[in-house]
């Protein structure tokens, strides 16, 4: 393979042959056989799902009919009269296995030295006595658990335990402020809250319990609240409300072998808040049968997952990648998952590595910004640790740069491994279009093809398909079975999925597709920007800009123009040692003029220490754009997500110097 630099980002032309060695085993071993199997999947997609919903899962009752989906309707059914239960496909069945005994979940907490394994039998005893805890507080089938918790493995045992009895789960992330965590509680009517003392955080511990108890008289809902202490904070605790963790699983009586409730196919999982720009969080309903059939599906698959893999999959579950990814994927194809609770940075940029090393991952799965934050690091910090393990990497949650996509196969797969540069999104619960690491010609900064199974499309705003290379709307034509059944008491919000292209899914991205019918993401349609009648896309922008070697991450959105219309407004975060100079400034605009075309000259190039971020490290870029326009901070709607609110200060106080021809610092 060639390590030549990218040379013109959304467009490169640069193709990388799946690797030789490991093809022999793959799972899907050509190009040959991915068309096979895309070919079986549009003459009869009922026998293709039913054939992988059969070999992935086990089934208490088989289904009476494979699907009865409408979009125009609309309405979404998955595996009609089918029995199962989620818990007992991630642990249940691997105990009467060989599998008894392997690990099925490794902890590693932020400090060093916390490690924790669970075999799958130490597992299923956990699992088996919290469904009994929450049993025993009368929590029962269809009522919601919320979980406000920390990247701990008491996370993925209370949600396979609300599994086991049929509660539905919603996780709440720990990086949200009150009124995040609050509006989540109450749309979701939770009974019950499961949280800890304290999440930690850079080595401090930063309270959750305390922020709790602040906002749960707006959750009338809420009857218990149970408590782990991962933090050892001093905390208060009401009495008749809350209860200790541990306290509720001491009691000896606790059913060991706590018996799964049958779930109907068609019965909820777990609802998975989605946050908007303005208005409530959007919740989000998987099924059971066929969520679960779709991300051990998309698991398999795309990852290649054998039985000896390690796997580590680095989103937080307050997030629907960790719980594709990281929990229902991989435990119920009886993988070796790994969780992880601190960050990449932290206490050095090699953290990552480090536990590579340390675990022998085969598998890494982790997010665009987490590759350009380690970049900016320097590439020294990989080259302490021994990285042979890994076979496969990945790519998730925002368009993968080809810069990016270049450092992390030169550098971390050794200019040999695949990367599966995924997309999806919270409502379709798992991949949709992504290489096939043993059967695709791999293009960096594409997601290449749909998976088999899946009929995507590229539509114009008239519903036209023939401009599918210049760029439109990315549109799903058919159903598949991971699927949202329904937004939590808003069947209006769930329609609006359905409305503008009939008969398709609307995924609200911007895709083209080029001639040898690979996709391209170029983001959100509303992160395009559209000047002087010529729609630009921010993503490859900012590619272009990354590309540069003085920077390490940018942000391109909209701002407005009294002759354009719309103007380009980009943040730009420089590396390491790199000073900020009107020099460099006239560099970049001339770099993405030379790269792209005068059009694309960024009107206005703000230079910044950071990104506004979530703790999950994806770009809040609707702030960028109100920011931009110069909105006030009492307009930017929910910023409970980001992980360093004070970086808005700065964002707001450099863009004032800069319009008034001074240093943004």
């Amino acid at each position: 393979m060639t390590q030549d630099r990218i040379s013109n980002l959304l467009y490169e032309n640069s193709s990388y042959l799946p690797p030789r060695h490991g093809k022999d085993v793959a799972r899907i071993r050509s190009r040959k056989e991915y068309e096979a199997l895309c070919e079986l999947a549009r003459t009869d997609s009922d026998a293709f799902w039913a054939e992988r919903a059969r070999a992935l899962l086990h089934w208490f009752k088989p289904w009476d009919k494979v699907q009865d989906t409408d979009f125009n309707a609309p309405r979404v059914r998955w595996y009609i009269g089918g029995r199962l239960n989620a818990a007992y496909n991630c642990v249940d069945r691997h105990i009467i296995t060989d599998r008894r005994n392997k690990a099925a979940l490794i902890w590693q907490g932020e400090r060093e030295m916390e490690v924790r394994a669970y075999t799958y039998q130490m597992l299923y005893t956990d699992v088996c006595r919290v469904a009994a805890a929450l049993d025993a507080l009368q929590v029962k089938k269809g009522d919601r658990v919320a979980l406000y918790l920390p990247m701990i493995p008491e996370l993925v045992v209370s949600m396979l335990a609300c599994a086991r009895i049929g509660a539905v789960h919603t996780n709440i992330f720990t990086g949200y402020a009150d009124g995040g965590v609050q509006s989540r509680i109450h749309d979701s009517g939770a009974k019950v809250v499961i949280t800890a003392d304290a999440v930690m955080r850079g080595g401090e511990p930063k309270p959750l319990k305390k922020n709790l108890d602040r906002i749960l008289g707006q959750c009338p809902s809420v009857e218990k609240v149970v408590v782990v202490n991962r933090a050892n904070t001093d905390i208060d605790m009401l009495k008749g409300r809350d209860i200790w963790w541990q306290d509720l699983l001491d009691d000896f009586t606790l059913d060991a072998d706590f018996p799964c409730v049958s779930m109907d196919a068609e019965d909820p999982l777990f609802i998975l808040h989605t946050s908007g720009s303005t208005g409530r969080p959007t919740g989000v309903i998987h099924s059971t049968g066929g969520y679960l059939t779709y991300a051990a599906h998309t698991t398999q698959w795309v990852f290649d997952l054998k039985d000896t893999d390690v796997y580590w999959c680095t989103a937080d579950c307050g997030w629907i990648t960790g719980h594709s990814y990281l929990v229902y994927g991989p435990l119920s194809l009886g993988a070796t998952t790994i969780m992880f609770e601190g960050t990449p940075t932290w206490p050095r940029p090699d953290r990552y590595w480090h536990i590579v090393e340390k675990f022998r991952v085969n598998i890494l799965y982790t997010a665009p910004t987490v590759i350009r934050s380690l970049m900016r690091q320097g590439v020294e910090w990989t080259n302490h640790y021994d990285l042979s393990s890994l076979r496969i990497l990945g790519s998730v949650g925002e368009p993968m740069n080809p810069e990016a996509w270049m450092w992390y196969h030169t550098y971390i797969g050794k200019g040999e491994l695949p990367i599966v540069d995924t997309w999806w999104q919270t409502e379709t619960g798992g991949v949709m279009l992504s290489p096939l690491p043993y059967a695709t010609h791999l293009k960096p900064g594409s997601v290449t093809k749909p998976l088999p199974g899946i009929e995507a499309g590229v539509m114009a705003a008239d519903g036209n398909e023939d401009a599918a290379a210049e760029g439109g709307h990315l549109v799903i034509k058919h159903p598949w079975p991971g699927q949202m059944i329904g937004v939590f008491q808003n069947p209006e919000k769930f329609k609006s999925y359905f409305d503008r292209f009939p008969g398709c899914y609307l995924t609200g991205d911007g895709a083209r597709i080029d001639e040898e019918g690979n996709y391209w993401i170029l983001g959100r349609m509303d992160d395009n920007i559209n000047v002087s009648g010529h729609r630009l896309s921010t993503a490859e922008i900012e590619s272009v800009l990354v590309a540069h070697p003085a920077v390490g991450e940018a942000g391109v959105v909209p701002m407005p123009h009294e002759i354009k219309g719309e103007a380009i407004y980009a943040y730009v975060a420089l590396r390491n040692n790199v000073d900020w100079t009107e020099d460099l400034r006239k560099e970049l605009r001339n770099w993405v003029r030379s790269n792209i075309g005068a059009l694309a000259s960024p009107e206005r190039i703000q230079f910044v220490h950071e990104l506004p971020k979530t703790l999950s490290g994806k770009t809040v870029r609707r702030i960028l754009r109100k920011i931009a326009a110069g909105d006030s901070i009492e307009s930017l709607g929910d910023t409970t997500t980001l992980a360093h609110p004070e970086v808005l200060e700065e964002l707001y106080v450099g863009r004032q110097r800069l319009l008034a021809g001074q240093s943004e610092k």
